[in-house]
């Protein structure tokens, strides 16, 4: 991950770490947090606790996002504290999630605009000039269109991934794929390496190609308070302690300073946590996929 994030992310870059509630790529935002990377645009369709640690950590300018919040609890109050009242000092563009997910697909389809219904009747047009009505070319009907997104990083999880770049991803997807084939430079995290034979023995779990990978980088609980699915569970509890810890600014950078500075790296953030973290977010035992058959053709 050190080197990853050091020949791959710069200062002044616009950075996905996707993920829809699952496989949201914490270890990454860390280690750019140590790194000292500043003047990012982060960019998520839920920013959630990654982008709190680090918009709270100095490393961002800007945040694109279509939700924000810390999911099942309450706010994320680093960001509040720097996008509300007169001394905000954080740009924020908002859509909505399926905004983003247009965005996200523009950018990977090379295409100008996504157009969607879901903007009329709301204010977020008003909100976001960048949300534009445009007229049907094949009648009267107006709809709104959203631009491109292209980030420069876009970092991804998953459960697994040869040594090539296939990576492979079972569960709730997000805008994973979209997120990679958009980015001009993309690092993908994962559980476990595994052979090419595993990958091409089940392609169709196969969400990203290795032909558009920068990097792989093999980081067990990479996901950590985030879940990997058939891996270790979302750690509920994080998330409701989050909510005390981030509330209070100098609390939060004591957290920093153990958790995210105190430590090298993944390994050594989570023998921090401790074993009964590693105990709550075990599966309780397994839940296997049916067996299919692609068939031997001649």
């Amino acid at each position: 991950m050190r080197e990853a994030v050091a020949e791959l992310v710069r200062d002044g870059d616009s950075v996905a770490i996707e993920g829809f509630t699952h496989l949201i790529c914490f270890a990454a935002g860390h280690e750019i947090i140590r790194q000292g990377r500043r003047d990012l645009e982060l960019i998520r369709m839920t920013p959630d606790l990654v982008y709190d640690q680090m918009i709270a950590a100095g490393c961002a300018r800007k945040l694109v996002f279509g939700w924000l919040g810390n999911p099942g609890v309450g706010s994320l109050h680093a960001i509040r504290r720097v996008t509300e009242g007169p001394e905000a000092s954080l740009e924020i563009e908002e859509y909505s999630h399926f905004g983003m997910v247009g965005r996200y697909t523009a950018g990977a389809a090379n295409m100008p605009f996504y157009p969607l219904r879901s903007y009329a009747g709301t204010d977020m047009p008003t909100a976001n000039p960048r949300i534009a009505p445009v007229t049907s070319p094949y009648g009267d009907e107006t709809v709104f269109v959203v631009p491109p997104l292209n980030p420069d990083v876009t970092v991804v999880h998953a459960q697994r991934a040869d040594a090539a770049g296939d990576t492979q991803v079972w569960g709730l997807v997000g805008s994973q794929k979209e997120a990679a084939f958009a980015a001009e430079r993309v690092i993908v995290v994962v559980e476990e390496l595994v052979d090419e034979a595993v990958v091409r023995a089940d392609p169709n779990r196969t969400v990203i190609p290795g032909h558009i990978v920068d990097a792989v980088v093999v980081e067990p609980f990479g996901a950590h308070p985030s879940y990997a699915q058939g891996h270790y569970d979302r750690d509920n509890t994080f998330y409701v302690e989050w909510d005390e810890v981030s509330r209070e600014p100098e609390r939060l950078d004591a957290w920093l300073d153990e958790f995210v500075h105190g430590v090298a790296d993944r390994a050594q953030y989570m023998e921090k946590l401790g074993p009964a973290v590693r105990e709550r977010i075990r599966p309780s035992g397994h839940a296997l996929a049916g067996p299919i058959d692609y068939g031997q053709y001649r």
